[in-house]
């Protein structure tokens, strides 16, 4: 289904699955070290420098309700997060990293940050800034 270097050039739809699959392998790999998976790697991800709503973090997750409940509670029992009443909506709840959460977090950030890198070593650092400038176009186009 998608070429290798032998049959030529990746198209653009193979070239960019195949760097998800990398990119997935590396948060694969960091969260199994640290016992997370990659969902509570994406909750850890968004809480690192804002407080959200239950609601809020389903819709950047692309989780239901229920779903996002289990989630924030396995992190909580973890100690990674707090739940508390949000001071404008008595029936909405926020979400935050606890001290030992940001701290985790900032850890895994960091690890995750270090493995990306390393599958660009092979690259100048003109290549790394012009794949910075088109991944943030592509991802630009996506969120905006």
């Amino acid at each position: 289904m998608t070429s290798t270097p032998a049959d030529g050039p990746l198209s653009t739809v193979d070239a960019l699955v195949q760097l998800s699959f990398l990119v997935q392998r590396v948060l694969s790999e960091a969260g199994a070290e640290h016992d997370l998976s990659i969902i509570q790697i994406r909750l850890l991800g968004i809480l690192r420098d804002r407080q959200c709503g239950m609601l809020e973090l389903g819709g950047y997750l692309g989780l239901d309700k229920s779903s996002m409940t289990g989630l924030v509670g396995r992190a909580e029992r973890r100690g990674l997060v707090q739940r508390s009443p949000s001071p404008h909506d008595g029936r909405a709840v926020l979400v935050r990293l606890t001290p030992e959460g940001k701290r985790f977090a900032e850890e895994c950030a960091a690890e995750i940050g270090r493995r990306v890198i390393g599958l660009t070593e092979h690259l100048s650092a003109a290549q790394r800034a012009q794949l910075t400038q088109l991944a943030t176009a592509v991802v630009g186009v996506r969120l905006g």
